[in-house]
């Protein structure tokens, strides 16, 4: 499949610890339809992990345990995630909702448990709530701007109501107006496990 080689060429890859290398992109499948957010994975990293989760459960080295942890545990791997079959693409692209890796890196760890709250600053000094809850593969845009254009990443912050910067205390709860700030989140995206990667 040439349109995996142009990505794997030309995109830098994620390292995930259990799925190995995933290359964000996008892709226009045979009918047309364009999906601008897709992460590329090993098909058979996927499947080792599986395995490997399935039978820890069946072994009572889970952590899952209760009645049914295999019934936990396929689910999670069958029907949790939006898929796209590889046979279906007919091309892809750089996704640009995919942050590139060094602007990622300059986000600091959780703010509060399970949720991280930064602002990015552009070049032009406008700046942006973000927040997340660690699915920071595809980010949403502001209009007219491009990841290039972030100068600054300003961590545990948000921009609040009157347009000032605040802060967001680590480890401490969000403030109420922090929870009626427009925050720019995470994309809705799919996966698409692939051969040979």
């Amino acid at each position: 499949m040439n349109w995996v080689r142009k990505i794997t060429a030309n995109v830098e890859p994620l390292d995930d610890k259990f799925f190995g290398f995933k290359y964000r992109c996008s892709l226009t499948l045979n009918d047309g339809t364009f999906l601008p957010c897709v992460v590329l994975q090993s098909k058979k990293r996927l499947v080792e992990f599986a395995k490997r989760r399935i039978q820890e459960e069946l072994n009572g080295r889970g952590f899952i345990g209760g009645e049914d942890p295999y019934g936990q545990i396929v689910p999670s791997f069958v029907a949790s995630h939006n898929r796209v079959a590889a046979y279906d693409v007919a091309d892809a692209i750089p996704s640009r909702f995919a942050p590139p890796l060094q602007l990622l890196s300059r986000i600091e760890g959780e703010t509060t448990m399970g949720w991280t709250g930064w602002v990015f600053r552009m070049k032009d000094r406008s700046v942006f709530s973000y927040g997340s809850s660690f699915r920071m593969e595809f980010l949403q845009l502001p209009d007219g701007y491009e990841f290039a254009d972030v100068e600054e990443v300003i961590n545990h912050s948000f921009v609040n109501s009157g347009g000032a910067l605040d802060g967001l205390g680590q480890g401490r709860p969000l403030t109420e107006e922090y929870r009626r700030t427009k925050l720019l989140r995470e994309r809705a995206s799919f996966s698409c496990a692939v051969e040979g990667i």
